[in-house]
Order: C-alpha cells, then structure tokens, then sequence
C-alpha cells in the first residue's frame, strides 16, 4: 500500500463540511494531516467545479463518492454527469433507505436496481460499489443477504465497498468477505471495532481496536483493492485528531 492510497471519507467530518468556506478549512487540514486523496460524502451544497477546484489547490484526489441512495437507483445519469464533473469514477450506494430486509421481494427489488444502475454506471466507464452495514447480514433463505446482493447482480455492474466494522458487527469477518470479493473491490472503508466500558460495540481509529489490520490490508491489496478509506462514524473526541491517528498507524506501518 502506498500513501497516496489512503484516502479520507469525508463524511467523518461532516460537522465541518456544510458551507464551501467549512470545506476549503476542512480540507487544508486533511491535506495536512498527510491525505492525498478523499471520498466526497455527507458534506454541504457545494457546486462541483469549485470542490474541484479547493481539492486541486490542496494536491487532494477525489476518489469516489457517495450519492443519494434515491438518486442511484432512480436517477442514474445524473450520478454519471456529476461523477463526470468531479473527474472520478467510483461511487457507491450508501444505505438501503426504505427496503425491508425481512421482505424477499423487496431485497429482490433493490438486487434489480443496483443491476440496472450499475450497468448505466459501466456504460459510461465508471462503476457502482455497494456499502454495507450490519443488517447485510441477516440471513435470508439460508445465506447473508450481503451474498445474495453480490452473487445476483452482474460484477461489472456492483462492485464491493466494504466496511470493515459493519462486517465485523453484523457477524461476518472482514478477511474472509475482503477474500471472497477478490477482484471485486477497489476501494475498503478502513474502520476499526471495539468495545466500550458498556460492553457494546464502538467505533474505533484503526489500529487502536480488535481488527486484524495486517491480514485485513494484506488480503485486499492481493485482491485488487486501490483506494483504503479511513472512516469513523463517530469520534471520542476531535474528529481530526482520529482520522490523523488512523493515518499515521497506516502510513508508518503498512506503507512501502
């Protein structure tokens, strides 16, 4: 893995990303953390050629993005035009806004969207990833409906952007689904998972939880992964200050 490789996922710093003035500061600081590249997601109105712009000021890649769940399914072409506008190729589905994961056929519905957007997404040389959380892994007929989305939609047409807490909180292990969506994934929502005084699950800078980050980063790049995105739902405390812990644990310990 390289440096340039690590990107931040900005919706981690969502507080600070609602105006463009918020998100020119926002993004100074990232750069100087040492990121080179982040995820554009859960931040305020912004037109796409000036995020552009404060990104190419600051030597910062826009790597991907997340788009409105409504908006994929329904609206594919014009997730294609901004993708276009904002010079990246990657997107991916955040959440499974109103389906119910108790319902085959609603499960079946959404499987049929993402196929379909995807495909438009593949058209015009970009691609469509899938962003799990934990109910992905409730079974359905005898299997994870996380295996169902992947094993019923075209590879070209739904790639994997997995979240390696979420893996870990719904029951699965992230070596093994980074392993059985080899070639499939280019970019890992890097997350580390812990557990409070409470004795519940909590979000954790990596490198400071339970995750096993050697095999974890190992596994992905053998399997193709490009871009490995530092994500935390929630912070202890300054939100910069984790995501600079998460990249200084990977940079010095894992980068060539």
């Amino acid at each position: 893995m390289k440096r340039s490789q690590i990107a931040c996922q900005l919706f981690t710093l969502r507080e600070f990303t609602k105006t463009p003035a918020d998100i020119a500061v926002t993004l100074k600081k990232v750069r100087a953390i040492g990121y080179e590249a982040v995820q554009v997601s859960g931040m305020g109105p912004i037109p796409e050629e000036e995020l552009v712009r404060i990104c190419r000021g600051e030597g910062l890649t826009i790597c991907g993005t997340h788009e409105p769940s409504a908006q994929i399914l329904d609206e594919p072409r014009a997730v294609v035009e901004r993708l276009q506008k904002l010079g990246c190729c990657h997107t991916a589905y955040p959440f499974p806004a109103g389906v119910d994961f108790s319902s085959a056929e609603s499960i079946r519905s959404l499987i049929q969207k993402l196929n379909a957007a995807g495909q438009v997404l593949f058209d015009a040389g970009l691609s469509l990833s899938y962003h799990n959380h934990g109910h992905e892994f409730r079974h359905l007929n005898g299997r994870p409906i996380l295996q169902q989305i992947y094993e019923e939609t075209d590879p070209r047409y739904l790639q994997a952007e997995l979240d390696t807490y979420w893996v870990q909180y719904g029951g699965g292990n992230p070596v093994d689904w980074i392993r059985r969506l080899s070639g499939r994934a280019p970019w890992l929502h890097c997350k580390d998972f812990g557990i409070s005084e409470q004795n519940t699950p909590i979000f954790r800078e990596v490198g400071s939880g339970n995750l096993d980050w050697t095999e974890i980063l190992t596994t992905a790049e053998a399997g193709g992964c490009e871009w490995f995105i530092v994500e935390q739902d929630t912070c202890p405390g300054d939100p910069f200050d984790s995501i600079r812990q998460s990249f200084e644990y990977l940079a010095s310990t894992f980068c060539k």
